[in-house]
């Protein structure tokens, strides 16, 4: 809680650097290849300030927006959603209500392997039969990526903190990022296969080269969005979803099933 309210501002995390971009393009796109028709429903399970509500509701769909941070809710009600605040592990939607469920940031926070598993039962006991669930992951690599590309990987005590990541996918938030887990892929398809999703799918969001361009941000101050580098980087995230090899290199995963 005090992580997102007063240590960040999550508002500007997917538009204020070209990875942030990244993530958000690439997030959109794959979700729009497996939803519903609009005005189909949406329960966007920590949909934090309604970044995803935004583009949905303009998109055509009916969303609603469940958050545990007060700050997230009051910035998402002019996201063009209804809000409530809430836990994804104890969801107060009916039974087989919505279209379409979102879980695109509590798996990041839930830690233990029974509260994930709780919200993705959560998730598949309130979509309808058929409907479409989408659960995003950090990459048990990310932290190995970012801090290398931010040149902190010199810093000995940081190299403790990515190497735990890295051997248990923990992190205790005691330096840097708040407490979270990081997946690798197969266990994200694996968690939700076990929480009784279908056809599921895995999808590395950003690419094998979306350090890259964080790396130039954060070096040259440049603003590369609009660059040919961040197409680029792009066009491989694109490209590498033929190969499943790369889905560890991006910084996060999303998973797609079907109840």
């Amino acid at each position: 809680m005090e992580f997102y309210t007063s240590t960040i501002n999550e508002a500007d995390r997917l538009t204020g650097s070209a990875d942030g971009a990244l993530e958000l393009l690439r997030t959109q796109e794959l979700l729009r290849r497996h939803l519903p028709s609009a005005p189909a429903s949406v329960l966007d399970v920590g949909g934090g300030p309604g970044t995803h509500a935004r583009w949905l509701g303009a998109d055509g769909y009916r969303v609603h927006l469940v958050d545990p941070v007060a700050r997230h809710l009051a910035e998402a009600a002019g996201a063009g959603c209804t809000v409530e605040l809430g836990d994804a592990r104890a969801l107060t939607a009916r039974s087989g209500s919505y279209d379409t469920v979102l879980l695109l940031g509590p798996l990041y926070h839930l830690v233990a392997e029974a509260d994930r598993m709780t919200a993705l039962s959560e998730a598949y006991r309130v979509v309808r039969p058929g409907g479409l669930v989408a659960a995003a992951a950090i990459s048990r690599y990310a932290s190995l990526f970012e801090h290398t590309a931010l040149a902190h990987l010199d810093d000995s005590p940081l190299q403790e903190v990515v190497g735990r990541i890295l051997a248990t996918g923990e992190h205790d938030g005691v330096r840097g990022f708040t407490e979270a887990y990081f997946h690798s892929g197969e266990q994200l398809r694996r968690e939700l296969r076990r929480a009784g999703f279908k056809d599921t799918k895995v999808y590395g969001v950003e690419g094998p080269a979306w350090a890259l361009v964080k790396a130039v941000e954060h070096h040259t101050g440049e603003t590369l969005r609009d660059s040919r580098l961040f197409d680029s980087v792009l066009a491989a995230a694109r490209m590498a979803e033929l190969h499943p090899e790369l889905l560890a290199a991006s910084s996060h995963l999303l998973a797609v099933g079907r109840r």
